[in-house]
């Protein structure tokens, strides 16, 4: 038994419980005393009761602007509404009064792609100050600055048929109108609310008039004058019930029959692996843990054993799963194979495993936990490169839906391969354990270091201080960056999953992707 996982998921849920207070009791009294709701009170009014909200993106910034910046300022994620899964995006007005930072712009286009590739509602719940000025260059310049959410805005709305409704809360101001003015519906709250591109002090410096915030952006006046907003409401509480009966007035979602197949256990989860990360584990057992009635029916079984290839259901889903085996495999009459490593026959059965997958429309599960491809003269000569190429090609080309959860190493190209997030994969999981990198530190090291370590050890010498010191320090770094925190707080996923969770999450995650029918290739395809 290992207390490696439970240690590592108490350590998250502990900095998720400190994220999820936002600015802190004192700043959400203050929203409170203005007669509004905070980011996760509007999300919590919003979507059904009793149900799950995935969230995308919490961890993002945590660890930067001295903790400032809790969930860079905005909520996303995934949540029922009157039974239809839909995006929602919650600016935060506890945090800096919901304006911008660098980290909010990927987070909200994040939330849109899911949008646009999954072909589900996004609901947007505005309450933003605008651009966090001291920040802006990291805001609005770039192909992947503010105006790419403008952008998505637009695709959605003329191509995608992607329904956005988008309630103004607090403040609007500047480019960011342009968000819920974008949108197929805006409501706003009276004697709260106020969109503009300009408040009342930037008109008097840039006019000279002198303006109040209702006259010039209020409820009333876009409702009654200006006619860009369509409804006006009394408090925070009817905004999201007149939010709630909107969705329920769209065409009812495909229904992809979920059932209620149980997992052999997700308690027994944080027992399968091992404290020691490059130790053995049986991933058999860890996905008989998370799939229908424990069943795997696994394609070619004796060939390639370290890939892992199998038909399974989860949530009565049908989907494909592609997993590493991270133990020994023994081979009669040959050398035996490393668990975790992908080598030139196993890339070639993954492959066609993926195109059968593709025909079929079948959602892809890959879960990872890879080191990368076989390296040596026998694995170049068995033709690993083109192997490997063919695997990552089919991955890419692959039009059904592709969601990743890494359990532990997610290295190398294998990473790529195994759909690494820049494969667009419609959800990217982690547990607490994932560890995302080039490489592991110690090969890090040996790779920068390898020649004064083997001179150290063949004369029996210590390092020289400064080998010595640096080793240290590389050593530190990567512990530090393999950490999944590290990921989540950067988006490299879209979420760290507790083990628990693992079954609940993947039922939300396919039934999201499969309103979708297609093709999953990018961020969305016309």
């Amino acid at each position: 038994m290992s207390a490696r996982l439970r240690e590592l998921s108490a350590a998250v849920r502990k900095l998720e419980g400190q994220i999820a207070k936002g600015g802190g009791a004192e700043r959400t009294l203050k929203v409170h005393k203005q007669g509004k709701l905070t980011a996760r009170e509007r999300i919590e009014g919003l979507r059904d009761k009793g149900t799950r909200f995935l969230e995308i993106g919490m961890l993002v910034a945590h660890d930067k602007y001295d903790g400032q910046a809790p969930a860079a300022g905005v909520v996303t994620g995934i949540g029922a509404v009157h039974g239809r899964l839909c995006v929602m995006v919650a600016n935060d007005p506890t945090v800096k009064a919901g304006s911008w930072w660098p980290e909010t712009i990927p987070k909200i286009l994040r939330a849109q792609e899911i949008a646009m590739r999954c072909r589900i509602p996004i609901i947007y719940l505005v309450d933003s100050a605008g651009v966090n000025l001291p920040y802006q260059g990291g805001v609005f310049p770039g192909q992947y600055g503010a105006a790419r959410i403008f952008y998505y805005n637009s695709i959605m709305r003329r191509y995608l048929r992607v329904p956005q409704l988008a309630a103004v809360m607090g403040q609007c101001v500047a480019g960011g109108a342009y968000l819920p003015a974008l949108s197929d519906v805006i409501l706003m709250v009276k004697g709260t609310s106020f969109m503009g591109l300009a408040g009342p002090n930037l008109v008097k410096g840039a006019t000279g008039e002198v303006v109040d915030s209702e006259t010039l952006g209020g409820a009333v006046m876009h409702t009654e004058v200006s006619g860009v907003a369509h409804y006006a409401v009394e408090s925070d509480a009817e905004c999201l019930e007149r939010l709630r009966e909107l969705v329920g007035q769209l065409p009812p979602q495909f229904d992809v029959a979920v059932t209620e197949g149980s997992g052999s256990g997700a308690d027994a989860l944080y027992d399968l692996l091992p404290s020691d990360h490059r130790m053995s584990y049986d991933m058999h057992a860890l996905l008989r843990a998370i799939v229908d009635d424990a069943a795997l029916t696994e394609f070619q079984p004796e060939l390639a054993k370290e890939m892992i290839c199998a038909d399974a259901r989860i949530g009565g889903i049908p989907v494909g799963i592609i997993a590493n085996l991270r133990e020994l495999v023994k081979r009669p009459g040959a050398k035996p194979r490393i668990g975790g490593i992908i080598y030139t026959d196993s890339a070639e059965k993954t492959a066609f495993f993926i195109e059968r997958c593709d025909k079929e429309k079948l959602p892809i599960l890959f879960v990872q936990d890879v080191s990368g491809f076989m390296v040596g003269p026998e694995a170049e000569q068995s033709g690993i490169i083109r192997a490997g190429a063919r695997f990552v090609e089919a991955m890419a080309c692959a039009r059904s839906p592709k969601i990743v959860l890494t359990i532990n190493h997610a290295s190398g190209a294998g990473y790529y391969a195994m759909a690494g997030q820049g494969f667009d994969p419609d959800f990217i999981f982690t547990w607490p354990t994932g560890r995302m990198g080039v490489m592991e530190g110690e090969s890090a090291i040996q790779a920068v270091h390898g020649r004064a370590l083997e001179t150290a050890k063949s004369k029996g010498s210590k390092l020289p201080p400064e080998v010595e010191k640096s080793v240290d320090e590389m050593r530190e770094d990567y512990e530090h960056q393999l950490d999944a925190k590290y990921a989540a707080a950067r988006g490299f996923v879209d979420a760290i999953v507790h083990p628990e969770d693992t079954r609940e999450v993947l039922v939300m995650a396919l039934t999201a992707a499969l309103q979708n029918a297609g093709p999953h290739l990018g961020a969305f395809v016309l």
